[in-house]
């Protein structure tokens, strides 16, 4: 492959970025879901590629891999895996980190109940694989890790185990966890809209403003001229260095440093217990860690605050959109198609845990603005974080609740161990080398001591 192909690739991602941006626009009921254009785009590119549109036509002639030559597809199907790094590094960069008081005081009962559907994820999903899926359709046991690492993780988490499956011999575990993420955003979204309208009707919403009051902008997605702030801030002078220079740089630090910490895991490893199961994990939850010491030393030692959090989440936003645009783009229909039972029964389980968390659960274990606060770790618990962060917006548009900051402070103990954190990460290996039983136990404990926490410490206040 030659770089102008490599770079072609690259340009197309933007072509059907902007078309992606253009049916929201114009797409009523698009609007109405709150899709991303990256969703948009993603499903578009998949319709236009080699497995739908290329169907049509016989192999070997023009269209038969649709508008995507095999060259771009071989890219798109690389990015995932890169740009999940970008995603992970950046989630603590910039950030002040409270002391762990105020996080357990404001974010605790918003933990307490992520946590709890996290682990959850893990418990239903292994019992299903343990009684349905692998005696009736002989699937390896790591099955039941997917609906975590597809719904609380996302596309991002599942791109970035691609490597680990792979390496365990179970390749089409990347397309299932890829099609159970785009199941969850959209089933999130979807099932999100519909709580925060039966809390309206229902008087369960304390301070709520109903999507349907939402200006025709917004609902496509555009900031009204009045309210348009910077994107981000220049702490640096260009003539020096860019600031978008300087932030990528820092960025790419975090990721150099979360890849050394995990050579030499896999080093001390090797050496001191002669085993290599610290070669399946994969980059980004250490990553992750690489974001929180580049930021303790800035913390330290930049007294003129030369990082900018609003010019890191640019670059996380891009990566992002990039990385599900591909994801989607990429899929795999015909792996999904081969697995189709168990895929509905994963995405059924999943959804039906997250929705009884939702009514039952969540009510029970936070104290005050249970649903504005709930709304977004159900969100979370469904897709990505950006659906948690839309749904607390459309049920908490002025932010008056504490949703937001409790949501900020839960990840701070959340991300590293839930949603693309080291579990998500270590999940698969620990199942493929243990199997299943173990892990559902060590599961079922920390669901027990999340439940335990909401609903006898924070419950009750």
């Amino acid at each position: 492959m030659t770089p102008d192909q490599i770079g072609f690739a690259l340009l197309y991602l933007g072509v059907f970025l902007l078309i992606g941006k253009w049916i929201r626009i114009n797409s009523k009921w698009l609007q109405n879901l709150f899709l991303p254009s990256s969703v948009i785009a993603g499903f578009l590119a998949l319709i236009l590629g080699p497995q739908v549109l290329g169907q049509f036509f016989d192999e070997g002639t023009f269209w038969s891999t649709g508008v995507m030559t095999p060259e771009i597809s071989a890219v798109w199907e690389a990015l995932p895996g890169l740009l999940i790094n970008v995603v992970f590094a950046t989630l603590f960069l910039g950030t002040i980190l409270p002391n762990l008081k105020k996080v357990w005081n404001i974010g605790g009962p918003q933990l307490a109940f992520g946590w709890t559907l996290g682990w959850g994820q893990y418990v239903f999903g292994i019992l299903l694989t343990l009684l349905v899926l692998t005696p009736f359709f002989g699937l390896p046991p790591m099955v039941g890790a997917l609906i975590e690492v597809g719904f609380e993780g996302g596309h991002g988490t599942a791109a970035g185990l691609q490597g680990t499956f792979e390496e365990m011999d179970f390749a089409e575990a990347y397309d299932l966890a890829i099609g159970l993420a785009t199941v969850g955003i959209l089933s999130g979204v979807i099932i999100g809209i519909i709580m925060i309208n039966w809390g309206i009707r229902k008087g369960k919403t304390e301070v709520i403003k109903g999507a349907d009051e939402a200006s025709a902008t917004q609902r496509q997605g555009i900031i009204e001229f009045e309210n348009r702030e910077p994107a981000a801030k220049m702490t640096v002078r260009p003539e020096s260095i860019e600031p978008l220079s300087l932030h990528f740089a820092i960025i790419g630090l975090a990721i150099l440093v979360g890849y050394l910490i995990l050579q030499g895991l896999i080093w001390v490893e090797a050496v001191i217990f002669g085993t290599d199961l610290m070669t399946y994990v994969p980059l980004f939850p250490l990553a992750m860690i690489g974001g929180i010491l580049v930021q303790l030393f800035f913390t330290k030692l930049d007294h003129a605050s030369i990082l900018d959090r609003h010019m890191v989440m640019r670059i996380q936003g891009l990566a992002l959109d990039i990385l599900i645009l591909a994801a989607i783009g990429t899929v795999s229909l015909e792996v999904i198609g081969e697995n189709i039972i168990p895929f509905l029964l994963l995405a059924i389980v999943g959804i039906g845990w997250n929705v009884f968390g939702f009514f039952v659960l969540a009510p029970r274990m936070i104290p005050s603005y249970w649903l504005e606060r709930a709304i977004g770790d159900f969100g979370q618990s469904m897709g990505i974080t950006a659906t948690g962060l839309l749904l607390m917006r459309v049920a908490d548009p002025e932010a008056k609740s504490p949703s937001f900051e409790g949501f900020g402070y839960k990840q701070l103990v959340f991300e590293p161990f839930l949603g693309g954190g080291l579990v998500t990460a270590l999940s698969v290996p620990l199942i493929f080398q243990f199997g299943a039983v173990p892990f559902l136990i060590f599961s079922f404990v920390m669901l027990l001591l999340g439940f335990g926490v909401g609903l006898f410490h924070f419950g009750k206040k």
